[in-house]
């Protein structure tokens, strides 16, 4: 989920089943620089202190030695409270020999590192932190089946199988391995509309003039947003439905930042397109909860799991593999959950999160979600005709 910073400042399809309690902005498409941002700032800054189901991690820190380069988002590394400071220094106490060197990435997102691939340009990251299906079925669609990542040696892999049901992107080539999920939703003002049940609600005269989205091709919550109305009404019959929304005063501004953290915090309109664990903030804030009620259209909301994966070409998967199985283990799960304010990707067994964190993040009935092979040679096609009508709104 690309994710999204949260200002503390400010105010003034197929199932994907995910047990308990869990998206960066950033375009990935290359049609605009996305947000960067993750809700975060809102964790307890000390995480879990680990369950007796903790393991440690599979390598020997003993024999592991260099540097790991991993690319991410802006809003692990900035914000509130990222999770990415927190990652370095603990990974590097668990492996003192070991350096983990953070590269921001790139405006064009996962482009950039398609065009170097195709130009046959060195890639010098290690890892990518923070990959959807999305941004392989771009990799996928212009460099070819099983590109720029290589196939995790999954033997080498002591946690992968904590990862709970349900989160497997559906990549033939098994190149990534989620760290984290969320959802999107409708955030709403209860003062001033009603809890929207359907789609369909969003269309009628109640809620004219009361929607704020995101431009799907600049902004992950914008185009998940999208996917999720194309899983509603279908390929033939997505455009008909946002002409409808068009009709009825959608605004579409170009990210998550300004949608939310302007507009709506600012009070302009009383609908968001945001995501379920919304209450995180307004409780870590003390913001009124009547502003931040969250709503799962269809009794659903569209899950977005994030993962990481080694580029092709790297001479430290010994490293990477080290930094997954890190990840994966009980306090980092449970520091990345309540920093970047999305849910775990491991079985709860495996993580302990505060109690107000389960309290406040919500799980819709029906997690959905388009996977690879419903993306695969399409995606592009439904985003950029979405685009010709409703982009400049």
């Amino acid at each position: 989920m690309r994710r999204r910073t949260f200002l503390g400042a400010v105010g003034g399809a197929s199932a994907v089943g995910v047990a308990g309690c869990l998206t960066q902005e950033n375009s990935g498409n290359g049609d605009g620089n996305g947000d960067g941002e993750t809700e975060n700032g809102t964790g307890n800054g000390n995480g879990s202190e680990g369950n007796e189901t903790d393991d440690g991690n599979g390598a020997d820190e003993s024999t592991l030695e260099g540097t790991l380069q991993v690319v991410t988002y802006e809003s692990m590394l900035d914000g509130e409270n990222p999770a990415g400071p927190w990652l370095k220094d603990a990974f590097e106490a668990e492996y003192p020999d070991v350096t983990l060197e953070w590269t921001r990435l790139p405006d064009q997102g996962i482009n950039y590192y398609i065009e170097r691939a195709a130009q046959d340009v060195e890639i010098e990251p290690d890892v990518y932190l923070g990959l959807n299906v999305d941004d392989l079925v771009l990799v996928d669609d212009n460099l070819g089946d099983g590109g720029l990542f290589g196939e995790l040696e999954r033997d080498g892999l002591e946690h992968a199988d904590r990862v709970r049901d349900g989160l497997d992107v559906g990549d033939p080539h098994d190149r990534v391995l989620p760290y984290d999920t969320g959802y999107i939703s409708i955030v709403y003002d209860e003062n001033e509309v009603d809890e929207p049940q359907t789609f369909e609600d969003l269309t009628e005269p109640p809620y004219e003039d009361a929607l704020l989205a995101q431009n799907a091709q600049a902004s992950d919550p914008g185009q998940a947003f999208l996917l999720w109305t194309i899983d509603a009404f279908g390929e033939d019959g997505y455009l008909d439905y946002w002409r409808e929304l068009d009709d009825n005063g959608v605004r579409i501004l170009d990210d998550w930042t300004e949608s939310y953290s302007g507009a709506y915090m600012e009070g302009e309109r009383p609908m968001v397109v945001s995501y379920s664990t919304d209450q995180v903030y307004a409780n870590e804030y003390d913001y009124d909860f009547s502003r931040h009620q969250v709503a799962f259209l269809n009794d659903q909301g569209y899950a977005n799991p994030e993962g990481m994966a080694i580029f092709e070409g790297s001479e430290n998967a010994d490293l990477a593999e080290a930094f997954f199985d890190f990840v994966l283990s009980n306090e980092p799960q449970a520091e990345i959950a309540q920093r970047n304010v999305q849910f775990p990707a491991v079985a709860d067994e495996y993580v302990d999160l505060d109690e107000e964190f389960d309290q406040y993040a919500h799980v819709p009935p029906e997690p959905v979600t388009l996977g690879y092979d419903r993306l695969r040679g399409n995606l592009d096609q439904w985003v950029d005709d979405w685009a010709r009508e409703f982009a400049s709104q």
